[in-house]
C-alpha cells in the first residue's frame, strides 16, 4: 500500500466536497434563502414518501385480493372434486354400512 486514501463510495461526496457545495449554495442563493430551500426540499421529500407509501399499500391490497381469489378458486375446485364419485362403487359411508350389516349377519 502506498498510503493513498481512496473514497469508500466514489460517487458520493465526502466532507470537503460537501463544504464546497455548501459554499457555492450560499453564494448562489444567499444565506437567507437556504433555510427556505431546505424546508421546501424536506416537504417535497415528505410528499414523495407519502405518495410512495400509498402506492405500496395499494399494491399490497391488490396482491391480497389476488391471493384470496386463488384460494377461493382452489377451494371451489376441491369441493367439486370431493363431491364427484369417481370410484364407480358405493361411497365410503355406504360401503361401511354394508360391511357392518354383513358382520352382524355372520
Amino acid at each position: 500500500m502506498n498510503g493513498t486514501v481512496l473514497p469508500l463510495f466514489p460517487g458520493i461526496p465526502g466532507g470537503p466536497e460537501l463544504l464546497v457545495i455548501l459554499l457555492i449554495a450560499v453564494l448562489l442563493f444567499g444565506a437567507n434563502k437556504i433555510p427556505k430551500l431546505a424546508r421546501s426540499t424536506g416537504e417535497a421529500m415528505g410528499e414523495f414518501q407519502k405518495g410512495r407509501e400509498e402506492v405500496e399499500q395499494e399494491l399490497e391490497e391488490i396482491r391480497q385480493k389476488k391471493s384470496e381469489n386463488r384460494t377461493e378458486e382452489e377451494r371451489a375446485r376441491l369441493e367439486e372434486e370431493g363431491t364427484e364419485d369417481t370410484s364407480g362403487g358405493p361411497s365410503t359411508d355406504e360401503g361401511t354400512e354394508t360391511e357392518l350389516e354383513a358382520e352382524k349377519e355372520s
